[in-house]
């Protein structure tokens, strides 16, 4: 049974990109007043035909403010928003956090009634178009408190939050700009710096990419003018990020330019190894620390082949906990990587064997 929803009064979102547009689609569907605006009137059109909220009115009174646009001029339009509406909480849902909370006190902004929040959801293409109403769904949504608000005052955001779906985190602004540079700008950086490399790339070469280059790369398709801009913003804690891997970088450059000199294979397999412990540090879905165990199951490249995968999987009574496909040019099947928890591993591969898909390893 779906949970009756928390926030009450109208909400007015600023700014209909992707997140701001996908926070209107998500409200909208639950029933709460959505007012959209935006610079651009065509984008904001846009978002109103897509379903995410209504276009301003006079007397509109917002309980709750959500800020959407790039973070060079988050301050600024927060500062406007609370002169603008004096009764309002106001949030922004850019990628860093301290400097619009430093601006906003430098420039006498009313901030017992600002909290920064950052939704830790996105996908590769921007836009009204891109949204969705589930985007934040089982997502982290970092709340920047501060000494300048009330618990009690933050409330609607909390609502907000639970009602899209996602968990709210609570972090102080500090130990957020320094968990994204660790976390998704110094990736977004490295990722860039990969992709870089195969535009030179020979055709032949680019002809054996697989799922692993695909990993790397995929989010070096974002948009240079946003990063930018974040990356400017947090500079001075996603170069110390940089600075470590750089330093780590060189020792493997080394190992590799004289890979029989004492100790060089040490250093690429610490390497491997450091990284094997990092990542299985990251948590499963939904914020879990549960370390899930991957299968791989052959599914002939014809329609329907990856559905009916599921569907016997829920047959056989094991849950989905992340999948990854890979699917190489040419081939006429591809791997899915299904993750489950490890005490169903061997009761899976024993089941799908028994249906007669073709698992890894058997």
């Amino acid at each position: 049974m779906t949970e009756p929803r928390r926030l009450e009064g109208t909400v007015r979102v600023v700014g209909s990109g992707l997140l701001g547009a996908s926070i209107g689609l998500g409200l909208t569907q639950q029933g709460v007043d959505v007012v959209l605006d935006d610079a651009s009137p065509a984008a904001r059109n846009l978002a109103i035909d897509y379903g995410a909220g209504r276009a301003a009115r006079d007397g509109d009174a917002p309980v709750l403010i959500v800020v959407c646009v790039p973070p060079d001029v988050t301050a600024e339009i927060v500062a406007r928003e609370l002169v603008a509406y004096p009764e309002a909480l106001v949030t922004d849902v850019a990628s860093v956090k301290v400097a619009p909370l430093r601006d906003l006190v430098a420039g006498g902004a009313d901030v017992s009634r600002y909290i920064g929040s950052h939704p830790m959801a996105g996908r590769e293409r921007g836009g009204p178009i891109s949204a969705r109403a589930d985007l934040f769904v089982g997502r982290p949504w970092v709340v920047a408190g501060h000494d300048g608000i009330t618990y009690r005052a933050a409330a609607p955001l909390e609502d907000l939050i639970l009602d899209l779906g996602a968990t709210p985190i609570e972090m102080t602004p500090e130990e957020h700009d320094a968990g994204v540079a660790v976390v998704s700008h110094a990736p977004q950086v490295v990722s860039s710096l990969m992709a870089a490399r195969l535009r030179d790339a020979s055709d032949a070469s680019l002809g054996l990419a697989g799922q692993g280059v695909r990993d790397v790369t995929r989010i070096a398709a974002s948009d240079p003018a946003l990063w930018v801009q974040i990356l400017g913003a947090n500079s001075q804690r996603v170069e110390e990020v940089l600075r470590e891997l750089r330093d780590d970088l060189d020792d493997v450059i080394d190992a590799l330019a004289a890979p029989s000199d004492p100790g060089a294979l040490k250093t690429i397999a610490e390497t491997i190894g450091s990284g094997n412990a990092g990542v299985a540090r990251l948590p499963g879905k939904h914020g879990q620390s549960t370390v899930f165990t991957q299968v791989v199951v052959m599914v002939d490249d014809k329609p329907g082949e990856l559905g009916r995968l599921f569907t016997e999987m829920g047959e056989i009574d094991v849950n989905l906990e992340d999948l990854r496909l890979e699917h190489s040019p040419g081939a006429q099947f591809g791997l899915a990587e299904v993750s489950v928890v490890p005490e169903h591993e061997e009761r899976l591969i024993d089941d799908l064997a028994k249906r007669g898909w073709t698992v890894a390893g058997r």
